[in-house]
């Protein structure tokens, strides 16, 4: 994950716009771009990119590193991808800059079974971090500060039929099972989530795909056990959710929490569109869907995995299981909280390979962006600047 010393200047992006005014721009941007995103890794990976103008885009050319995602069981299809954060113990099995990539699919590439989480840490091989059995490991996932890893896991044993409600699983520091969380209303088949973390205390937000709500989870983490609050609710509801011949199921997916103002952001595939909740940390009520703050049917296809950038617009990954585009396959794309679209980049040129991505700290300290491949079975990370803002 970490990029080696130097590389050679990319050839200039493709832009969103005509732009005899922005010839100079365009070299400019490859240019720095090679600056803050080069290095190397076991595969290249090409990535188309398109840019709606302006000078503030974090979105990534040049990639870093690309590790395979299939552990020793064969496990496909990666959903799930998470930085582990600075603070985890050091007796944990996880080290700060370390990513790690739950598996949906078994090595028969059937859905919703998928049992592992693979580690991935600079400079090493791919391991396999937890493996369980008769599950089906989503895009919920995230890795805590005490070292503990939360991942949702919705089954499918027959590949076509989910086998309802589903489960949260808390994973201890050395990948050992600590508990099954599980609720009918509450956790209604995970497929993402995003944290507030407060060490001991935990508010993890979850979208339940199988009945198009957002829950708020009060987790309390410690020596005694894990226990899950009765202040826990949901706080969103009416999202399009249904089963899919090919996604198996579609519904609510990607969440991203802004803490300066309290708003969570929800990217329904369904609904091709992505909503905000307000108060969201606070709030006693369901908001129903939301305020819906981006609906552009040119650049998104089925929005899954969502995640809020350090330049402070938000990134989220194509699915294509809705309103897809031929000719823009498995994009992730960059737009403002306000609505704005900024950038395209294409993961794969196979429809629906993009689904998990995130943003973090490398191990040592530098801002990166990983994103998986799911139908490579591999996962790209890529370091950015270390301005501020990351501004272009």
């Amino acid at each position: 994950m970490d990029p080696l010393p130097s590389c050679r200047s990319p050839a200039p992006p493709v832009l969103a716009l005509h732009p005899p005014r922005l010839a100079h721009a365009r070299r400019t941007l490859a240019r720095r771009l090679c600056q803050a995103a080069c290095g190397a890794g076991l595969v290249a990976l090409s990535s188309a990119f398109a840019w709606a103008g302006g000078n503030d885009i974090i979105l990534p050319v040049v990639s870093s590193v690309t590790a395979s995602t299939v552990p020793a069981n064969g496990d496909l299809n990666p959903y799930g991808i998470a930085f582990v954060p600075r603070g985890v113990p050091s007796w944990s099995t996880l080290k700060p800059g370390d990513v790690v990539v739950s598996n949906f699919n078994a090595a028969s590439n059937t859905q919703g079974t998928g049992t592992t989480i693979v580690k991935l840490s600079p400079g090493k091989t791919p391991a396999t971090f937890f493996q369980g059995s008769n599950l089906g490991l989503t895009t919920a996932l995230t890795v805590l500060r005490s070292g503990f890893v939360l991942v949702g896991n919705v089954p499918a044993p027959d590949g076509k039929n989910v086998v309802a409600p589903g489960s949260l699983l808390v994973i201890g520091p050395q990948g050992n099972l600590v508990k099954q969380l599980v609720s009918a209303t509450l956790l209604d088949g995970p497929w993402d989530m995003t944290v507030i973390d407060h060490g001991a205390r935990v508010t993890a937000f979850v979208s339940n795909v199988l009945n198009g709500t957002v829950a708020r989870i009060d987790l309390t983490i410690g020596a005694d056990g894990v226990a899950m609050l009765p202040s826990s609710r949901i706080i969103a509801s009416g999202y399009v959710n249904r089963t899919d011949p090919n996604a198996l199921v579609v519904g609510p997916t990607g969440l991203a929490y802004d803490p300066d103002v309290d708003v969570l952001y929800v990217a329904s595939t369904g609904d091709n569109a992505v909503f905000a909740i307000q108060n969201a940390a606070s709030t006693n009520r369901n908001g129903g869907v939301g305020r819906m703050i981006y609906f552009d049917a040119a650049h998104l296809h089925g929005p899954l995995a969502l995640a809020l950038a350090p330049n402070g617009h938000l990134v989220t990954a194509n699915g294509d299981a809705v309103n897809p585009d031929p000719q823009q396959p498995s994009e992730i794309v960059e737009f403002t909280v306000h609505g704005r679209f900024v950038a395209q980049m294409q993961v794969d040129t196979v429809p629906g390979a993009a689904f998990g991505l995130a943003f973090g700290r490398g191990s040592k300290g530098q801002p990166q962006f990983a994103a998986v491949d799911d139908n490579t079975n591999t996962a790209t990370i890529w370091t950015l600047r270390s301005d501020n803002d990351n501004t272009q």
